[in-house]
Formats: C-alpha cells, sequence, structure tokens
C-alpha cells in the first residue's frame, strides 16, 4: 500500500493542475470543463465544424408491411389501409398521415437483408453494424459520430440517448466516447439536483479530482480512469443543465410534436443538436409484436407520426434539416406471415430503414420486396452497407481505421457500400 502524502507545495498547486486539461491513459485529451455552457457559441462551431445525426430507435423492430412497404390485396397484408403521400405513386400506412406529408424528405430502403434475428444480437448489430458474436468491444453509431463531430471542449456531451436505445456503448473508443443516459422526454434524475451551495460542491470536486490524480500515478488500469470520466461527465450535466429543461418551450411545441413523452424527446433532441450535439437517439418501445400486431402498432403510430414528422418540420424551419440526418429504425422488421396470435414474429430477409436530410437524398425509394414481401427483389442492404451511407453523408470516412488492443477494426466491414443513390 502507498504510504505517500500530499506535500505542501501539491496542495497549493493543485487548483492551477485542474484548470489544465485531463489526460488519459492512452494519451487522448479530456474535455476541459471548467468553462460554462454558452449556446450560441457552441451552436455557432457546430454550424461551422460539421453534420449532426438524430437516431429513432423503434425498439423490438417495427413492420415495414405495416408502414412503408404495404402490400395490399395480398395475404400478408394485414387490415391496415394504404393513403397517398406527398410523393407521387408512393403510398404509405394511414395511421402516419402527417409523415405522408413529409415523403418527399426520406429516402426510404425498402431492401435490408440483415443477419441478426434475436434482440440483443440485433440490437448490438444494428447500432455497430458488427455482430455480438464476435467478441470485440464495437462502437456503437453514436460514439463513432462523438468521436468524429464532437468537440473536446464542450461543455455538453457529445452522445445522448433517451428511452429504450443501443447495448453496445463506445467499445474500442473508450470511455470519453460513452453515450450519456437521460430519461424519456429529456426527464433528469433527481440526483442532479446539488444538495450543497455551488462553492462547496465546486471545494468537494476539486478535491475529489486531486484525489484520483494522485491514485492515478501508481494506479493506472482502464476501470479507474473510467469512473474518473463518468464523474466529469457528471459534472458537466450540471453545468449545462438548463439545456435539457424544456419547460418553457415545450408549451408552444407541443402540437407539432404531439402531446407524448415520445414527441417531447424529439423536440428535446432538436434542441440539442441546435446547441452542438453530434448524436442524439430516442427511443420508442413496444413493437415486438408477437400478439396483437396491428393494435401494438396502431398505437406507437399514433404517437409516432407527430413526433417525427413534427421534427422534420422543425428542423427544416430551423434550418437544421440539411446538415442533420434523421434515421429510423429498429433491430429487426416484422414476418410477412400473420400468426395465430393477430402478430408478426421477426424478419430479417426483407425490411425497411428509412433516411432523412443531412445529405440524404429526398423522396427516393431504394430497393425493393416481392410481392408478398418474403424476399428481397432488387438491392439487397447489409448492415454494413447501411452504416457505410450514413458515414458518408455525415462526412464520416467508412473505412476508418481503429485498434482494439493491437487488432485493426474498421468503422465498417470490409465490402459494405455507400449507397449512393440516396446521397446528395
Amino acid at each position: 500500500m502507498s504510504t505517500s502524502t500530499c506535500r505542501p507545495h501539491e496542495h497549493l498547486s493543485r487548483r492551477a493542475l485542474l484548470k489544465g486539461a485531463l489526460a488519459t491513459t492512452a494519451g487522448a485529451t479530456v474535455a476541459n470543463w471548467g468553462g460554462l455552457f454558452n449556446t450560441a457559441a457552441v451552436a455557432a462551431e457546430a454550424k461551422k465544424h460539421g453534420k449532426r445525426c438524430i437516431l429513432l430507435w423503434m425498439n423490438g423492430g417495427a413492420s415495414q408491411i405495416d408502414t412503408f412497404d404495404m402490400k395490399p390485396g395480398r395475404s400478408t397484408a394485414g387490415p391496415f389501409r394504404e393513403i397517398k403521400t406527398k410523393l407521387p405513386g408512393y403510398h404509405i400506412c394511414e395511421y402516419l398521415p402527417k409523415l405522408a406529408q413529409q415523403v418527399d424528405k426520406l429516402g426510404i430502403i425498402r431492401s435490408m437483408r440483415t443477419q441478426s434475428p434475436d434482440h440483443p444480437d440485433g440490437i448490438y448489430h444494428m447500432h455497430t453494424c458488427y455482430k455480438q458474436s464476435e467478441r470485440v468491444p464495437h462502437a456503437e453509431l453514436g460514439a463513432m459520430i462523438a468521436k468524429y463531430l464532437g468537440q473536446v471542449d464542450a461543455d455538453l456531451p457529445s452522445f445522448v440517448r433517451m428511452g429504450p436505445t443501443g447495448n453496445a456503448g463506445s467499445g474500442y473508443l473508450g470511455p470519453s466516447y460513452e453515450p450519456f443516459s437521460i430519461e424519456r422526454g429529456g426527464k433528469l434524475p433527481y440526483f442532479t439536483s446539488p444538495y450543497l451551495p455551488a462553492a462547496n460542491e465546486a471545494r468537494r470536486n476539486d478535491l475529489l479530482r486531486f484525489m484520483e490524480a494522485e491514485h492515478q500515478k501508481e494506479n493506472g488500469a482502464g476501470a479507474y480512469e473510467s469512473h474518473r470520466v463518468a464523474k466529469e461527465r457528471a459534472w458537466r450535466l450540471l453545468r449545462a443543465k438548463e439545456l435539457f429543461d424544456t419547460t418553457k418551450d415545450w408549451p408552444q411545441h407541443e402540437s407539432l410534436y404531439g402531446a407524448t413523452e415520445f414527441g417531447r424527446s424529439c423536440f428535446l433532441a432538436r434542441k440539442l443538436v441546435e446547441a452542438g450535439v453530434p448524436f442524439v437517439e430516442v427511443g420508442q418501445d413496444n413493437y415486438d409484436s408477437h400478439a396483437d400486431n396491428f393494435v401494438c402498432h396502431k398505437a406507437n403510430m399514433q404517437v409516432l407520426d407527430p413526433a417525427w414528422a413534427g421534427l422534420l418540420i422543425d428542423l427544416e424551419r430551423t434550418g437544421q434539416l440539411q446538415d442533420t440526418l434523421v434515421v429510423w429504425m429498429g433491430e429487426v422488421g416484422r414476418t410477412p406471415t400473420i400468426n395465430n396470435r393477430a402478430g408478426r414474429d421477426h424478419f430479417i430477409r426483407g425490411w425497411t430503414i428509412v433516411l432523412a436530410g443531412g445529405g440524404v437524398k429526398g423522396g427516393v425509394v431504394y430497393g425493393s420486396t416481392d410481392a408478398d414481401g418474403r424476399e428481397v427483389a432488387e438491392n439487397p442492404v447489409s448492415e454494413g452497407d447501411l452504416f457505410a451511407t450514413i458515414y458518408t453523408a455525415l462526412g464520416v470516412n467508412p473505412r476508418a481505421k481503429h485498434f482494439a488492443g493491437t487488432r485493426p477494426i474498421w468503422a465498417t466491414p470490409e465490402g459494405a457500400k455507400p449507397i449512393k443513390e440516396l446521397l446528395s
């Protein structure tokens, strides 16, 4: 056990030490948390330096046949009817009427053919574009975007998520890019309210930083570093806490997004990307409809429709849509066959994902399935192809190379290609 103690000059210099940037064991500089969050300044930098991404995650896997790839008149169709959209000749589900007026903004992929049919594996695969069985700590899409589009000196986190979302985290990119999870609707945990006066809290935090810095000199394990970074991220949230409060703004936007928790989360996502957060994920639950598929989907779409359409409208009217990619997807699709419980099971042989804004052409439908939706008829798209498209739209190299220890790992698997027809 170490017997070292603090010497007088160390006490005198620790504030100067803590004001400087903190370095990780890998040599990367961690954010300088000293400056207070400045919305205008960060937003200006965000606009100057790159694009943003909002992922709308349909946890459990939404049905393509009951949303964007309907099969009227076929045995697989189900009871939902089609409605016309702003895009001539293209129809979507009757329970997406607001989104029907935004279809000219959408790039719709109707030919996803993926490899992981179960929830944990599928969630991992559709967040990283790699199989969970590879036993490599892959980085989620959000962590990758945080690395390449985030600002190391910002007080805001670079990767925020709300609701049911991914299960991989930052993987080999390290603790600096871990997601910052908050409650649905943007509600912050109760413990984010400090119970000490600000000056006392600051002294306690400085002392903890100093003690951990001393401890790290002789104990350089990754777990200690992860804990330190997590604490810094928590303090950062307190500095930027006011941005997460939608109390004043929400009444003016509630009718646009819908008076729901998911709608409010989408509104907060818009606020966060405007303030400079490069990646925000918002999860909607209850799509795993092995029974009562149509009851579940009708209820979900009545929440999804105003929230998603409202987000696109709001991004466009605030001048952000061209620089903000909105991705709508889950881990799997649903079977064309309707089972004996009026449900649809997991399906990976031909399903739908939708992109909008941020360098994606609107009014484009890519790929197709056969008459009953049982197989991809043309232009199959893999997980890697999807991620290569997303990365390319956001200005990130889809073949960027990283390392897990000494093992090289690429952002997307070998052979993955961006869908040029969707990119503007």
